[in-house]
């Protein structure tokens, strides 16, 4: 399968491991990563998210965690192959029954959403099976810093029950942003945004495409730093 090029760096896919989507992209671009010094990623897949927020913060230490063998070998490969290397680590690890002591300043995860069915494509990465909203909301409510963030991509959907289990966690609502797929279309996606402090919510709304196939200006400022556009 070929690898997926950014500017900075480059992303070995493979058919057993969830590949680069524009779910990991958005959220590797807008999460609010900038204060961050110590960051964990919760289902690392290829490695993507923590890649590019290592670009966006030149200080920050990454911790990706992976219960999928593959997705951890492949991360690895494309973590140790980055100009950020030294700052990435990688642990086959279950989130469930994760325990370590420090807090992270920032928690960020494209988390599976689909409830558990009969396919087995991207089972792990996609559907319910290993991780659902509870477990990842309240573990990363224990693991946050005093002034950490938690931030997700999820389908609008999900996104009253997601806000509902983390307040019931005692995590707030800080920042959402709606994302539409096509300028004028219906909002497909929300990246949230927690803390355990209380802050006014900061909402603002993000068009992917003008036309199909045709990336709105908003995205392509967003991820001019990484992706290689073709000229027109």
């Amino acid at each position: 399968m070929k690898p997926f090029k950014f500017k900075q760096f480059e992303i070995q896919q493979s058919e057993s491991v969830f590949r680069v989507g524009t779910d990991g992209v958005l959220l590797g671009a807008l999460s609010e990563v900038s204060l961050a010094s110590k960051v964990l990623e919760v289902g690392t897949g290829t490695g993507l998210i923590s890649l590019m927020l290592a670009q966006r913060n030149s200080q920050a230490n990454f911790l990706g965690l992976d219960i999928n063998k593959e997705a951890v070998a492949l991360t690895q490969i494309n973590f140790e192959n980055s100009p950020f290397h030294i700052r990435l680590k990688n642990k086959h690890q279950d989130f469930k029954t994760f325990e370590i002591e420090e807090r992270f300043d920032l928690i960020v995860s494209n988390p599976p959403y689909f409830e558990e069915s009969g396919s087995e494509k991207d089972k792990i990465a996609r559907q319910t099976v290993e991780l659902n909203f509870i477990q990842l909301i309240s573990k990363s409510a224990c693991l946050l810093s005093g002034n950490g963030i938690f931030s997700v991509i999820i389908p609008v959907e999900a996104g009253e029950i997601f806000i509902s289990l983390a307040e019931e966690n005692r995590m707030f609502l800080i920042r959402k942003v709606n994302i539409k797929g096509i300028e004028n279309g219906q909002i497909k996606r929300l990246i949230l945004e927690f803390s355990l402090t209380e802050k006014a919510l900061e909402e603002s709304d993000f068009t992917i495409e003008k036309s199909p196939r045709q990336y709105s200006d908003q995205y392509l400022e967003l991820t001019r730093e990484f992706h290689v556009f073709k000229e027109a």
